[in-house]
């Protein structure tokens, strides 16, 4: 149910397009400001990235004062992470500098321990980030928070959204749209889509959803030509959901075509949306539906589908008309976005959480056990590389200004020539 718009929250379409068009274009993604970068894309801009390299090709490595899965977000000088306490279930916010690593400030936020699943973590939730606010995201049982700080790690405001109800623990990430923060709270208890003013923490809007199983996708934007903006969820019990992200009126939905859990996002290519959905730790269906348009009037469709193996916790990324699909046993699917055809399996080895990021033409993954893979993102498959970190992972890659940012389990490394600093 649509509850009521705070008076003047309807923001101009073509701010939104704007916004859209800014985030999906890769030359411009100066900054990483969500969970796999611009609009969700995974796709980064690093001419001087190494393929292969050692420790003494890193710009520096940094120790993080707790642990977690979450992905570094990267704002101009600024990197933004999450860690947390395994003792305490302390939440820590940390803000980096880009330019050696070194500790600009730091927040701690108590918390209280409690049931999750063993793969998860107290900070599996990537923050969000803009111009004026980082943005971050965790729940527990009893409560759900939202909170922006100032890039100074100041108090902007904060949210509690009521408890929060799975068995895995928490997961999704927000995201910033236009003046808005967007947040899919999809659990096993009172679920809902939200939309905050990103400046006040005002709720915008808010719509109901009926959940069984809790969602841990992250949301994006799709911009069809000559279309306003719409907002894409994915979810068991909803499927595919279209949004006007101004108002958080229904475009279109496609449900019942996500039936296993949904964990890794949806990604947007070559005109369809790709969402993945699975059970027991494995993918099952990788499904591309062919979004629904206000202009010609025509409906959502699904376009086909991809049986297992396939990711369940790895988000696909896409180049020329391929999609990479990750899978989380270490098998790279390459199929033809238009068709579905796949072009080239290979097992590189391995188990993955992370999600690839594409970088010119190459994939890097980095395994639950911490190495990052490096792939040849083509018709054929070639493994190039595979660089140990030297500590587990469940994080993905950020890319800003020619620099890729790695995240271990208690460390955040620094790779690549910054091109403001040639």
């Amino acid at each position: 149910m649509l509850k009521a718009v705070v008076a003047g929250a309807c923001l101009g379409l073509f701010a939104f397009a704007l916004l859209a068009a800014e985030e999906s274009a890769p030359s411009a993604a100066q900054n990483w400001p969500r969970f796999r970068g611009p609009n969700g894309s995974g796709i980064g801009v690093a001419a001087a990235l190494p393929t292969k390299w050692t420790e003494k090709d890193y710009n520096w490595k940094a120790t993080l004062p707790g642990t977690g899965h979450s992905s570094p977000v990267v704002w101009g000088d600024r990197i933004f992470v999450t860690c947390g306490e395994n003792e305490t279930a302390k939440r820590i916010v940390l803000c980096l500098k880009t330019s050696d690593g070194s500790v600009a400030w730091r927040r701690d936020f108590d918390s209280k321990r409690h049931p999750r699943n063993p793969d998860n973590s107290y900070a599996s939730s990537t923050p969000a980030v803009d111009s004026d606010h980082v943005y971050v995201y965790w729940a527990t049982p009893e409560e759900t928070a939202l909170l922006a700080l100032t890039h100074d790690g100041k108090d902007a405001w904060q949210r509690k959204l009521g408890p929060f109800a799975s068995e895995h623990g928490s997961g999704t990430s927000p995201v910033v749209l236009g003046d808005l923060v967007i947040l899919g709270n999809d659990q096993e208890g009172r679920s809902s889509l939200l939309a905050f003013d990103r400046k006040s923490g005002e709720t915008r809007w808010e719509i109901g959803r009926r959940t069984t199983k809790a969602s841990y996708a992250t949301p994006l934007v799709v911009q069809l030509d000559g279309e306003p903006p719409q907002l894409i969820f994915t979810s068991t019990s909803h499927g595919f959901t279209s949004l006007d992200p101004a108002t958080g009126k229904a475009n279109w939905e496609l449900p019942d075509t996500l039936p296993e859990r949904c964990v890794g996002s949806p990604l947007f290519a070559s005109g369809l949306l790709f969402a993945s959905c699975g059970t027991g730790g494995a993918g099952r269906h990788v499904v591309a539906v062919r979004p629904g348009s206000k202009k010609t009037g025509a409906p959502p469709q699904i376009a086909y589908t991809v049986k297992k193996p396939v990711p369940y916790v790895p988000t696909p990324v896409a180049k020329d008309g391929l999609v990479f699909l990750w899978g989380d046993n270490g098998l790279v699917t390459c199929i033809r976005a238009a068709t579905g055809d796949q072009v080239w399996q290979q097992r590189v080895g391995s188990n993955f959480y992370g999600s690839p990021v594409l970088i010119g033409d190459r994939l890097y993954c980095i395994s639950r056990q911490g190495e990052v893979f490096v792939l040849a993102a083509g018709e054929k498959p070639e493994l190039l590389a595979r660089n140990p970190l030297g500590e587990p992972s469940h994080a993905t890659p950020a890319v800003a200004n020619g620099v890729l940012y790695l995240r271990t389990l208690s460390h955040i490394i620094s790779i690549g020539r910054d091109r403001r600093n040639p």
